[in-house]
């Protein structure tokens, strides 16, 4: 008898569920496909295997083997009660998002240094603007707080961009990739930012990480620097990260992530000065890249699932990812 492998992802067109099937097919098991949580409430109570984004009724899976997330954020799975039993296989799809992140990471950064927001703001009122001082990535000296997929991905792109110096921080301190002029780890953050133009942040949601850019970290920052976050909303402090904008003392920022998601009305976010807010939007599986980079990436882990190997990508419930 096959075992039951439950699909939850609405964006995968028929190529990809064909994929899919094949190696399903392959591994011994076979696949049910739906576009919601709320579909699958009830197929995954005996599912083997689940692949999906958000994983709402995953604990009702109480033999669960594998649960295979397709995005690259893993903290929100380790919380407790999420995971239906102790033996569960955990992996994600880490190495797929690079690319959409990096180039929202670039585009927020353009649009801050080239003073887009002040003049779509003049287009929207049918004003022609006036020119203002701007700034530009070329000589300026960016540091890539977490040296992943995502944020090495940026540093790749940005140094077409011939800025002065590409600094990647990480919690270890090493990274074999040539594209960071240096590397230094996480404990030598304070010595960095007096030195950074522009802070392009994806770390992961953990304990490490969280307030990690606090009131004195954003105050080490080199006046009219730039930030911009596609990580996670708690690795910074939003009433620091304000008061440093309405000061003057940073040129803009950008945030795809936020503390509270959905952003409520009335939060002092909405009225930040050069601020420009985007929702949770920079790593969904809404590119066909991604789509389909996830599901190469799945389906190489059910072969070896099938085969009794050892998966890729598996998350460290110690560290978080």
């Amino acid at each position: 008898m096959a075992g039951k492998l439950v699909v939850i992802e609405k964006y995968f067109e028929k190529e990809l569920k064909d994929e899919i099937r094949a190696a399903a097919a392959q591994s011994g098991y076979e696949p049910f496909f739906y576009d919601t949580q709320q579909d699958a409430a009830e197929a995954v109570r005996d599912a083997d295997i689940v692949f999906a984004t958000m994983i709402k009724y995953v604990h009702r899976a109480k033999d669960l083997k594998w649960l295979a997330l397709s995005s690259a954020g893993a903290d929100w799975a380790l919380r407790p009660g999420v995971l239906p039993n102790d033996t569960c296989l955990l992996t994600n799809s880490s190495g797929a998002y690079g690319v959409s992140l990096a180039e929202h990471m670039l585009m927020l950064t353009l649009m801050l240094l080239r003073r887009m927001p002040v003049f779509a703001e003049s287009a929207a009122k049918e004003e022609w603007g006036k020119n203002m001082a701007q700034k530009s990535i070329c000589g300026s000296r960016v540091t890539v707080l977490g040296t992943g997929d995502a944020g090495t991905t940026f540093a790749e792109r940005v140094k077409a961009f011939a800025p002065a110096c590409v600094t990647g921080v990480c919690r270890s301190g090493v990274s074999k990739e040539p594209v960071y002029d240096e590397v230094l780890p996480i404990g030598q953050l304070d010595e960095v930012l007096p030195r950074t133009d522009i802070l392009a942040m994806s770390l992961p949601g953990t304990k490490e990480t969280a307030g990690i850019l606090s009131e004195k970290r954003i105050g080490l920052l080199a006046p009219g620097a730039v930030v911009v976050n596609v990580g996670r909303g708690s690795a910074i402090d939003e009433p620091a990260l304000i008061a440093a904008l309405e000061s003057g003392h940073l040129w803009g920022a950008g945030l795809d992530v936020m503390h509270e998601e959905p952003l409520p009305a009335g939060d002092p976010l909405w009225k930040a000065p050069n601020l420009i807010l985007t929702p949770h939007v920079a790593g969904n599986l809404t590119l066909p890249w991604t789509r389909k980079k996830c599901v190469d990436m799945f389906c190489e882990n059910l072969r070896r699932f099938g085969r009794g190997e050892p998966l890729l990508r598996q998350v460290d419930r110690g560290k978080g990812y």
